[in-house]
């Protein structure tokens, strides 16, 4: 064969062959890769496929449960009717994370209906069992929880209706207050036994195996029954503590003007102390009738309503902070006094010198106690 012609043949053979080899190597790379769907392969896999034993989520959850015997379970549905789908007309409190509604069910029984903001708890799970601790709590001076309804991303709350609003209306706006509520100013009597109310509701929650904190009393958290027995409500703040007695939150929680000094420095620890605290704070806001988020004018100077209590207390005039509207005849100065003095134990700006909430308790006891004496004598 010609000589050229072997050379054209080698050549073609040559390239052939290592067209073929080419050829079987990427064959062998791409059966080694892992199988990578289309979209359109992609969604409808999703959509067929089944998950074993789904968790709860805030998309597909719908559920409902009461923690009284007398109630019977209520769906969203029913909700829903019963406040006119959460007509503004039946608000009657606007409370950490939600509104609240007045809800009549349809068995007849009236609640306080608290639809929850949908940011306020990551997921279902937590909400659930966030509820399931507070629903347990049983005392006289505890709004109780009488159920709950998820649907959705909807957190609905159901509370005992407490008849006469809250604290804070009948301190600053009265006005607000139910038409058929008399309205007149809070005695001094009255101002008193609301203040025992609160602290004992406080000893309650500190005093549990796995103790609670508030973590936002004040007047508005405050609703009064129709004997003006107080009940502390909105736990929207709340969170069980373990055992070192506190909890770690990555951000302050509380009102301005009700939370302590540590705050300000940077403590994200929520601790019983803290509490006691604004209950502190709670005490001078009833008796003085003055916000404690708003400030005071002193010698031409605005301070908080602390400070301005602090200074007068120190100059021994305690008469002279009382609400304008507090009948003052016949009130004795000595019992005044000693009031302001426990006010200011729970309200040092010092977190360790507070009296823990069942001291408190104790001495608003002897302070009643007192009165009492002094009526008889």
């Amino acid at each position: 064969m010609d000589p050229t012609a072997q050379s054209v043949l080698a050549a073609a053979a040559s390239f052939f062959f290592i067209t073929l080899l080419f050829a079987f190597i990427c064959l062998i790379c791409k059966s080694s890769k892992p199988f990578r769907p289309s979209n359109n392969h992609r969604r409808h896999h999703h959509r067929t496929r089944t998950v074993p034993n789904p968790q709860p989520s805030s998309i597909i959850v719908d559920e409902s449960a009461t923690f009284d015997p007398c109630i019977n379970r209520i769906s969203m549905d029913e909700l829903k009717i019963a406040t006119n789908n959460f007509s503004p007309d039946l608000i009657i409190g606007d409370g950490s994370f939600g509104f609240v509604y007045r809800a009549t069910l349809s068995d007849g029984v009236t609640v306080a209906i608290k639809k929850l903001d949908p940011n306020a708890f990551q997921g279902f799970r937590e909400f659930r069992a966030e509820m399931e601790t507070l629903g347990k709590l049983r005392h006289p001076n505890i709004v109780q929880i009488l159920g709950y309804c998820a649907s959705g991303p909807d957190r609905v709350l159901i509370y005992e209706y407490i008849e006469k609003g809250n604290l804070d209306q009948w301190l600053h706006d009265m006005s607000s207050i139910n038409e058929h509520s008399t309205k007149l100013p809070l005695s001094w009597e009255t101002r008193v036994k609301v203040v025992l109310g609160v602290a004992k509701g406080l000893a309650y929650l500190h005093q549990l195996d796995t103790p609670i904190i508030h973590r936002d009393i004040k007047a508005s958290n405050v609703l009064l029954d129709m004997d003006f027995e107080a009940h502390i409500a909105d736990f929207g703040l709340a969170r069980a503590m373990d055992g070192s007695h506190s909890h770690v939150s990555t951000q302050v929680a509380g009102t301005m003007g009700y939370m302590p000094p540590e705050y300000k420095d940077g403590v994200t620890i929520a601790t019983m102390k803290a509490d006691v605290y604004s209950f502190g704070v709670l005490m001078i806001e009833i008796a003085t009738g003055e916000r404690p988020n708003l400030p005071v004018v002193v010698d031409g100077k605005e301070v908080v309503l602390i400070v301005w209590a602090r200074k007068m207390l120190k100059q021994r005039r305690h008469m002279e902070i009382l609400d304008s509207k507090i009948w003052k005849e016949g009130l004795d100065e000595e019992n005044v006094r000693k009031y302001f003095s426990i006010a200011s134990m729970c309200s040092d700006e010092i977190g360790v010198d507070r009296p823990l909430m069942s001291q408190v308790v104790e001495l608003l006891n002897e302070l009643c106690l007192q009165k009492i004496d002094i009526k008889l004598v």
